[in-house]
């Protein structure tokens, strides 16, 4: 008989075992091995059969085994130290606290803790179980108001927040590695990062520097957070107070920051991700954690998930979507005062509500915001917006992408108000689909009695964009009319015109739809600091979206990349964390051998259990499967191939030529073996061909021992994948993998890369770490000729370099080139990728700046800038370059330029009616290419001599030294300028000379 309504009953433990929930209900464990290992002593079969899910374990347990356990001095022994661990890395000061302490002179201890304890050192339990009678301490925030009920946000007891304490100090502040210490505060990985235990750079390095700077010209005045600037009120919150002459100086870094993406994985406990996008989010939210950054994560709850992924007999890929209870996930509702769900309101066309309620998970220190609209009081399609992740037509997308943005921000406001949370100054919008905080932060701006335009700027001031994409097809792009009908007056944010939010998002420049509205030019416009995830994908974007910034070069265009990385306790296998832990440089070659064998052993144990299970679920007898015992070899070497199956990865790659793989596969003397796995969206009718056409290859009965497709690719699959591999493979079309973060999971385990010199490869290649698979990239080649190229390509390296290498055993019985490459991976290459160094350069390139940022766009400030833009756009169209004259210093035979002259410069421009404090007149120069482009542009300002003429010029004139030799030139621009600018090209406004003013100041000789 079937239930007709669904429910979780949730256990009472026994009190000697009320720690266990704390500990099962902070996402820490899903990073921490020793609490892993104390959730699965409770009881291992039921940990194996819950996927190990310590909210399932604990669910199932019987009664009769949790009052044994809580007789067992052994196991409360090691609960206690379980708790105890919990509690101090929620409290201790890390490396977040230690900038803030360095920063205003005071020992770390004395410094809020951020991301977790009381920024006002409360005092608390001396026990990681309990709370203080203060009340519960919230994540990231002070003590909970005096009278709110601990349903408000989860208790100590419940495990989302840390209690109460005062900060005590920790290796990190005192600038040193804690013993054993990584970035999740385990043993992992010691060798790898002891600077990142220790900290990072100083104050002093927090705002860009290098190609990646995004000041302003010189002459253009100081950027903000280049000095001490005001501080400004937060939306939501109380103005900071200024401190009194002598007293303690502002921190530069935001008191908190709101992360926004689409989904998030954490664990795969808690199934709200499709991809490396998701992946790369929860990686961000942890490594925030293990460095004590003040951030808030924010996303939606989807009931069905990611689709689960099967195939039919003929290699079909089928999808499933289980449905999700909230109540038998790690999350807790945030609630009122009163003990009622928080209510997130939104109003859809026709005045139709849609309510969402909010579910938080515990990330360590850090909170993540949930929201769901399947309430009761929502009619049907209401209830569906947050049904699954990435499903429905483009209205369902839209609204699902309003109620995260606009949404996410009044669940931000409410978290912050229940719990004392800091507000943030900071937003980061990973990604487009997020865009539309941006809108909801203006409109509470203007409820205060800005216009429009102010609230912009201020906006701008405090949000970071995050592009993953570089192709405009990755892109949410919505209809016109279906954006309007969303805003106005029957529907979400009235006080805002609709034609205003349009204007955001519409591709109005060259190359774009008109008609179409572009979730991530809305995200560059609204954010005055953006990135790529890659160096190589930072330039990709730059080109990309260079329309937005018409008259610049794209190297100069404001969009700059900070490369992703990835959690290393996540996605490092026990075995390697422990022998980590020694260091891996003094490792002899036997052991570190002996490690990558029991790695491949585990993985070949493995992928025997999961392809017999997806046989069975194809229909397959018992009977027909014995072959599978017979599946890889733990002696062979080992490929894996695992991602998302768009067409641009070319999953099918290594079939192009299926007697070349068959002979690589079949070798009688260095044999190959590969694993791949995959999931096409569930829309993708291409990518699921691809799919079928690698499983129908990998059935065939002479290579089906050699080459096996796992469905169901998720995040346990993954943590079993990347340490049992002896080579990843990455083959995309470049450059359109943006970053690639798998192939750096694997290197975390000693894994060697082969992959297409793209996204983070193309970075960090060296021929220490693997092979880079060179690419047919030309013009002249066509997509079915490049193909066959890179694929010959690839056999050749596999044949010729890489296969030879993992067989080449020296008398020692040892491959040792291979093991050098090994452990050169582990003790260099897995330094540069971890996602603690990823978060450290976010927070000092792009946190710290926006948040001075912010601070420096008070109300009267923004207004003022928002004013002085609209002065410059209307005058900016008689602004000219009039006139150039260069002069040769000393002078030179027949007027040639040689290395050490100067070339003193005289410009005469019209400035419309502008001051020339609004301007910074520069000459650019350098190398220029046959068609006279400059390629290697230096800005050299040039300086106001006299004021206007009666012609109403302005002379501005300067040295251009000559110190170069080669081709050469320059040419003459001008640029707005303002103190509260972060990038010389954010207005969008550049004048250049004409052609007929290029003619008459001539070219220098060659």
């Amino acid at each position: 008989m079937k239930a007709i309504r669904r429910f979780s009953v949730r256990p009472v433990l026994p009190e000697p075992l009320r720690p266990l929930n704390r500990l099962a209900r902070n996402l820490r464990w899903s990073w921490h091995p020793e609490t892993r290992e104390l959730f699965e002593s409770v009881d291992p079969e039921g940990w194996r059969e819950t996927g190990g899910d310590p909210v399932r374990l604990l669910g199932a347990v019987p009664v009769s085994r949790l009052a044994a356990l809580a007789e067992d001095r052994t196991f409360l022994r090691r609960l206690t130290a379980a708790a105890d661990d919990l509690h101090d890395y929620l409290t201790a000061p890390r490396w977040y606290q230690g900038l803030t302490a360095a920063h205003q002179g005071r020992p770390a201890a004395d410094s809020p803790s951020g991301g977790g304890g009381s920024p006002s050192g409360g005092t608390g339990s001396s026990s990681g179980a309990g709370s203080s009678s203060g009340g519960t301490g919230s994540p990231s925030g002070p003590p909970l108001p005096s009278g709110l009920p601990s349903t408000a946000v989860p208790s100590a007891e419940d495990g989302a927040g840390p209690p109460s304490t005062a900060p005590v100090p920790s290796a990190e502040a005192r600038d040193e590695p804690p013993s054993g210490a990584h970035e999740g505060g385990t043993a992992a990985h010691e060798g790898w990062t002891a600077a990142e235990a220790r900290g990072g750079p100083s104050l002093g390095s927090l705002a860009p520097s290098g190609e990646d700077r995004a000041g302003p010209p010189p002459g253009s005045g100081s950027p903000p957070g280049s000095g001490p600037l005001p501080a400004g009120p937060r939306p939501g919150g109380p103005a900071p107070s200024v401190p009194p002459p002598g007293g303690p100086v502002p921190s530069p870094l935001p008191a908190a920051i709101a992360y926004f993406s689409p989904e998030f994985g954490i664990t795969a406990a808690l199934p709200q991700y499709s991809g490396g996008l998701g992946i790369l989010a929860g990686d961000h939210l942890k490594a925030a954690s293990d460095l004590g950054v003040p951030l808030m994560g924010v996303g939606l709850l989807y009931r069905h998930g990611y689709f689960r992924q099967s195939l039919s007999r003929e290699g079909w890929q089928q999808e499933h979507y289980p449905l999700l209870d909230p109540d038998e996930l790690p999350l807790t509702r945030l609630c009122e005062a009163d003990g009622r769900p928080v209510r997130i309101p939104l109003t859809l066309p026709g005045g139709r509500p849609l309510s969402a309620r909010v579910w938080l998970a515990q990330v360590g220190r850090v909170p993540l915001l949930l929201l769901d609209s399947d309430v009761e009081e929502n009619g049907h399609g209401e209830r569906d917006v947050t049904d699954r992740l990435y499903g429905g037509g483009s209205e369902h997308r839209l609204r699902q992408e309003m109620l995260l943005g606009i949404g996410g921000v009044r669940a931000v406001r409410a978290y912050c108000r229940l719990t004392g949370h800091p507000e943030p100054e900071v937003f980061h919008t990973n990604e487009g689909h997020a865009g539309f905080q941006g809108l909801e932060r203006i409109r509470e701006l203007m409820a205060d009695g800005a216009d429009f335009d102010a609230a912009h700027e201020a906006v701008r001031a405090g949000t970071v964009f995050t592009t993953h994409t570089p192709v405009p097809a990755g892109i949410d792009r919505f209809d016109r009319e279906l954006v309007a009908r969303h805003f106005g007056a029957d529907a979400e944010l009235p006080g805002i015109e609709v034609e205003r939010v349009l204007a955001l998002g519409m591709e109005t420049y060259p190359g774009g739809e008109p008609n179409l509205f572009n979730m991530a030019v809305m995200g560059l416009r609204l954010a005055q600091r953006a990135n790529g995830v890659s160096t190589l994908h930072g330039r990709v974007s730059r080109e990309m979206f260079a329309g937005l910034w018409p008259g610049f070069d794209a190297e100069e265009v404001p969009i700059t990349s900070v490369t992703n990385g990835v959690h290393a306790p996540t996605w490092t296998a026990p075995e390697v964390t422990r022998l980590g832990a020694r260091r891996f440089g003094p490792l002899s070659d036997g052991e570190l051998w002996e490690l990558r064998r029991t790695l491949r052993k585990r993985l070949v144990t493995e992928v025997r259990q999961r392809l017999y299970d997806s046989w069975r679920q194809r229909g397959a007898g018992t009977a027909e499967l014995g072959w599978i015992d017979g599946v890889l070899d733990p002696d062979v070497l080992t490929i894996g191939f695992a991602r998302r199956v768009p067409s641009y990865k070319r999953l099918t790659l290594m079939l192009r030529d299926r007697d070349r793989l068959m002979e690589l596969l079949l070798h009688p003397e260095r044999p190959i073996q590969i694993v791949v796995a995959g999931k096409a969206h569930p829309a993708d009718d291409g990518g699921k061909r691809l799919v079928q056409e690698l499983v129908r290859f990998a059935d065939d009965p002479r290579v089906r021992h050699r080459l096996v497709f796992l469905p169901d690719y998720g995040m346990g699959m993954a943590q079993m994948l990347y340490p049992g591999c002896d080579v990843w493979l990455n083959n995309p079309l470049r450059p359109l993998e943006a970053c690639g973060t798998s192939g750096m999971k694997a290197a975390l385990n000693g894994c060697l890369n082969l992959s297409v010199l793209d996204g983070w490869w193309d970075e960090w290649y060296d021929p220490d770490f693997g092979w880079a698979i060179p690419t047919a990239d030309g013009d002249a080649i066509d997509d079915t000729r490049r193909d066959d190229l890179e694929a010959a390509a690839l056999y050749d390296l596999l044949a010729q370099r890489v296969a030879p290498r993992f067989y080449d055993h020296g008398p020692d019985g040892l491959p040792g080139r291979w093991i050098d490459m090994v452990r050169r991976t582990l003790t260099t290459l897995g330094p540069k990728v971890l996602a603690g160094r990823m978060v450290r350069e976010y927070v000092e390139r792009l946190y710290a700046p926006a948040a001075r940022s912010h601070r420096a766009l008070t109300p009267t400030a923004a207004a003022g800038l928002a004013t002085w833009k609209a002065r410059l756009r209307a005058a900016w169209p008689d602004v000219a370059v009039d006139h150039v004259e260069a002069q040769l210093t000393p002078p030179a035979p027949g007027g040639a330029a040689e290395l050490g002259s100067t070339l003193s410069l005289r410009v005469r421009v019209r400035l419309g009616g502008l001051d020339p404090a609004d301007v910074a007149v520069q000459a650019v120069a350098g190398r220029v290419d046959d068609a006279d482009r400059i390629t290697d542009p230096t800005p050299v300002p040039l300086k106001p001599t006299t004021g206007p003429d009666p012609g109403g010029r302005h002379l501005y004139e300067g040295p251009l030294a000559l110190d170069r030799t080669g081709p050469f030139g320059y040419t003459v621009r001008i640029l707005p300028a303002h103190r509260l600018l972060s990038h010389h090209a954010e207005p969008g406004l550049i004048a250049v000379p004409s052609e007929t003013t290029s003619e008459a100041a001539g070219v220098l000789m060659r």
